[in-house]
């Protein structure tokens, strides 16, 4: 009965703005909406994945994340085509949403009103900027507007990255492109540039779902954001996102080195181990500790719990 009444009370705030709620759900409604999360939340509600896992996403191929969540039955969590501001860098990041909508006078009226009530000053586009912390990455829909679609210009991007050390990644368009690209780490995922500056839009809510591109975003979910697209980890799916990657990897690895020595044919590598192969894979670990990037008993549990 009580997650009954949290996600009733979830679906009247989202957008939450419209209902006079809240700006962004509070934190129990937030956790209603990621419930599969059991870890660690932030105070505002979100799953707080740890860094650690974080770190070790950074490596892992777009196409390695995706092949587990499309096994999971998640087969809306990319979207590509982007304009990157570093397209060599690599950006990872716990996610703070914010969707952006046409501009309607009376239901601006009622945003801006609500936000007073909860303290929130500036432009509504900066409101979102507020709630970021070291880790956040800012994601936003803008339902893909570009010209007076900009959402930030180096101003908001130099706080972005005071607060986040990250970036942002915005299904709109950005403004100040050579201020931005001064700020040191600072990336951004966006669909175009404009010298314009933003009209005609307004604030729908922060830490509400988004749908970015093809792409179904929560907060608190886990992006990987690469030149080649972004890929949204549900947060308690990012554990295993990274450990299965990793061991393919680690697969890959040692396949391509028994190919280059010629000790196996394709067909063998490519195809379901032999016994044989298993156990010369086990001994190349050993031989080769440096290779591993998870912990050996963090290996050892997974190997157990797959069936190669």
């Amino acid at each position: 009965m009580i997650m009954k009444k949290i996600l009733c009370g979830l679906l009247l705030s989202l957008p939450a703005a419209v209902y006079a709620q809240q700006v962004t759900p509070l934190p129990d409604q937030i956790k209603a909406l990621t419930s599969e999360w059991k870890g660690k939340r932030s105070a505002d509600g979100r799953p707080e994945v740890a860094e650690k896992y974080l770190d070790r996403l950074k490596p892992i191929h777009l196409e390695e994340a995706w092949g587990v969540l499309r096994n999971k039955g998640f087969q809306n969590q990319f979207e590509g085509d982007w304009m990157v501001l570093h397209p060599d860098s690599v950006m990872v990041g716990r996610v703070v949403t914010a969707q952006y909508w046409p501009l309607r006078p009376d239901v601006d009226k009622v945003v801006k009103e609500k936000g007073k009530t909860e303290g929130r000053i500036g432009g509504t586009n900066s409101w979102p900027i507020d709630v970021l912390k070291n880790g956040d990455v800012y994601v936003a829909d803008s339902y893909g507007k570009v010209v007076d679609g900009t959402l930030i210009g180096d101003n908001l991007g130099n706080s972005i990255y005071a607060k986040s050390a990250r970036g942002v990644i915005f299904f709109g368009s950005v403004r100040d492109v050579e201020g931005l690209e001064e700020i040191k780490g600072f990336n951004a995922w966006t669909k175009g540039y404009d010298p314009s500056y933003i009209q005609q839009m307004m604030l729908g809510g922060i830490n509400v779902p988004i749908r970015v591109g093809r792409a179904m975003v929560l907060p608190g979910d886990v992006v990987l954001a690469k030149k080649g697209g972004v890929i949204f980890i549900p947060a308690y799916l990012v554990e295993e996102v990274v450990l299965n990657s990793e061991f393919i990897a680690l697969k890959d690895a040692f396949g391509h080195q028994r190919l280059r020595e010629q000790k196996y044919t394709p067909g063998e590598i490519d195809t379901q181990w032999t016994d044989a192969i298993k156990k010369d894979f086990l001994k190349w670990l050993d031989d080769n500790p440096g290779k591993i990037p998870m912990t050996r008993a963090e290996l050892d549990q997974f190997m157990k719990d797959r069936t190669w």
